[in-house]
């Protein structure tokens, strides 16, 4: 037997380094009999997929769990969060003139947005004072035409191709009306409820108010403070962030803004000439729907469509339908992409995600305030990527060359 077939089939217990290479067929491996502990770190064992995953999955818990957190405190503190988002994004639409008048007028600070305040104040009531006037001039015609429509449908359902009698609907009126009164006591109830919400609607207005007038003041020191909580490396971070959203967000009202005077205007001409009764109202309300994107002009140019339905006949009701998408593709297609830019440029799933769980979270003041708040993270978002890239601290910034 030579020598290294003899190193081969020594004891594995036996002192001795063992040889390398592979073992000769036939051979008997003894294994040891102590077998040593694992090592400590299993790190090295554990493949990298896993690791990844997990490394991503504690982070977006993490993050989900502070979100929760966030979310629940919007709902315990509803009021007081609706009033300082309604009053940042008022803030948003009001600094333009208030620095116009600071800076050009050269005017106090103070005395630029007494101005300003006290005139958003009076034509916001102006238009709430002319609106009710004219819903309680248009309501009586509106109610004998709908008496009108509700006869000719009573007389279709008997003479059309249905032919029900009039037993029939006289028997389904007075089930209606026995299913309201005995729902009288819970109609009481949301009557009750109805007026607490109007003394909670008068005093978050008031505190509106109040937080709007200290936005415009002392904005720059009150975002200054919170700047402090942010740790230092990171503050100039964070301040360009901020300034930008808050940038996107005064484009976002103004655009907002304009769209919304297009949609009501156009609306408005189109009810005129149609005859449709309470234009200004119906006007007022496709106003007020622009500014919930998608979603609120639907709504509203709905309603419009529905009471023109009702007031001058279906023929009307299809051409105010022509109208209002009309409208809707105008602003979709021309008016916000110019407007906006890109900016402020959100998909509109995003826009329909954020308006779902606003209205989800807080109702409809949150589908309100959800897409210019996400329109603000956008670009804050933004604006910290491209920092980090220009300083070189992202993950994924190019190496330098060499020299």
């Amino acid at each position: 037997m030579t020598n290294s077939e003899e190193s081969v089939q020594q004891d594995p217990d036996s002192p001795g380094e063992k040889p390398e290479g592979r073992t000769k067929p036939g051979t008997k491996v003894v294994p040891p009999e102590n077998l040593s502990p694992p090592p400590e770190d299993v790190t090295p064992y554990v493949p990298v997929g896993v690791r990844i995953a997990a490394a991503y999955s504690w982070r977006l818990l993490v993050i989900a769990g502070a979100l929760g957190v966030v979310i629940w405190l919007i709902g315990e503190f509803s009021v007081l969060a609706t009033t300082l988002a309604i009053g940042l994004l008022l803030s948003a639409l009001m600094i333009p003139p208030v620095n116009l008048l600071t800076h050009k007028a050269r005017l106090p600070r103070g005395v630029a947005t007494a101005i300003t305040v006290v005139a958003g104040l009076a034509v916001l009531g102006g238009l709430m004072t002319f609106v009710i006037i004219q819903f309680s001039d248009g309501l009586p015609a509106l109610q004998q035409q709908l008496s009108r429509s509700l006869d000719e449908a009573r007389r279709w359902l008997v003479e059309g191709p249905l032919h029900l009698r009039s037993t029939d609907i006289s028997k389904f009126i007075d089930q209606m009306f026995t299913l309201i009164e005995e729902n009288q006591a819970s109609i009481t109830t949301s009557a009750l409820t109805t007026a607490t919400a109007v003394g909670e609607f008068l005093t978050g207005f008031l505190l509106t108010v109040f937080i709007l007038i200290f936005f415009l003041v002392h904005g720059e020191h009150i975002w200054a403070f919170v700047l402090r909580a942010v740790p230092k490396p990171a503050r100039q971070l964070v301040d360009n962030a901020g300034q930008e959203g808050f940038a996107s967000l005064i484009s976002y009202v103004r655009a907002t803004m304009i769209v919304a005077v297009v949609d009501g205007v156009a609306v408005g001409i189109g009810l005129w000439i149609l005859g449709v009764p309470l234009v200004v109202p119906l006007a007022t309300l496709v106003f007020i729907g622009a500014f919930i994107p998608i979603i609120g002009a639907v709504v509203a140019g709905g309603v419009a469509v529905l009471i023109a339905l009702v007031s001058v006949g279906w023929i009307k009701a299809l051409v105010l339908l022509a109208i209002v998408t009309a409208v809707m593709q105008l602003e979709g297609h021309v008016l916000q992409p110019i407007l906006l830019g890109r900016a402020v440029k959100l998909h509109p799933l995003a826009v329909i995600l954020a308006i779902t769980g606003g209205l989800i979270v807080s109702g409809i003041a949150g589908a309100l305030l959800a897409v210019p708040l996400l329109a603000v993270l956008n670009a804050g978002a933004k604006s910290m990527i491209k920092d980090q890239r220009e300083s070189g601290n992202s993950p994924d910034s190019p190496e330098p060359a060499e020299a």
